[in-house]
């Protein structure tokens, strides 16, 4: 079990915000792991603080689906599903393949050589088997592709879904055999954005969450494409 530490307080913030968000960046960040459950006792002791900011906290975290509520049971946090996961790769599949289409034509050079350098940042972390560098760096990579579109509509529909994608992203980068592959991918794109190719950038940058995704079926959640594949209609 991962300890959490004290909380940090802060005069400007109310107590009850910063455990809040002390629990939410543990749940997102894999620290609180899905289906853990949550006893208030517990958690205050282990933050410093009294029970009720603990309460108010996980209230407010349930109705953002971060935590579950079993009756006579407690609270838990949530599980990633299946479908959660399918749902918000299509949306960004298809976001990044557009963010970068765009990025090819509107990335600075200046920022071409960020990208290639966070790729190779994001290798190095691979090969000392860095699972968080690994993790910071993705993040990095994504989000200079997104900035460089200049479309703003763009990048806050993309961070909307950050904090979903983090979840399973702790997930599917924690396993050093897929590595490899998302720095095979992040190569190509980094090539289509260099060259200014806005097709190829689109097709790399659908096909690396497309890739993803199967992963994510395959080896995290082999149960769930099972399900799927049932619940197809036959022909």
């Amino acid at each position: 079990m991962n300890s959490l530490g004290k909380l940090k307080i802060e005069n400007y913030k109310p107590l009850r915000e910063l455990v809040f968000q002390h629990l939410r960046e543990a749940i997102l960040e894999g620290k609180l792991e899905p289906g853990r459950r949550l006893m208030e006792m517990q958690l205050a002791e282990e933050l410093g603080v009294s029970r009720t900011p603990v309460r108010e906290a996980i209230r407010k975290l349930e109705l953002e689906g971060l935590v579950m509520m079993v009756p006579r049971k407690g609270a838990y946090v949530a599980d990633v599903s299946v479908r959660d996961v399918m749902e918000v790769l299509e949306i960004r599949g298809a976001l990044e393949g557009l963010a970068a289409s765009l990025a090819a034509d509107r990335m600075t050079e200046e920022q071409i050589e960020m990208l290639k350098t966070i790729a190779e940042e994001f290798k190095d972390c691979h090969l000392k088997q860095d699972t968080q560098g690994m993790i910071d760096k993705d993040i990095e990579f994504h989000e200079i592709i997104f900035l460089s579109t200049r479309n703003q509509k763009l990048y806050q529909v993309s961070q909307s879904l950050r904090e979903q994608i983090y979840r399973f992203r702790v997930k599917y980068i924690s396993e050093y055999s897929k590595s490899d592959e998302i720095v095979a991918e992040h190569r190509k794109i980094c090539e289509a954005i260099a060259e200014r190719d806005a097709e190829k950038a689109y097709v790399c940058g659908m096909e690396h969450i497309s890739s993803l995704a199967n992963h994510m079926m395959e080896q995290v959640w082999p149960a769930g494409k099972k399900k799927q594949r049932s619940q197809e209609p036959k022909r």
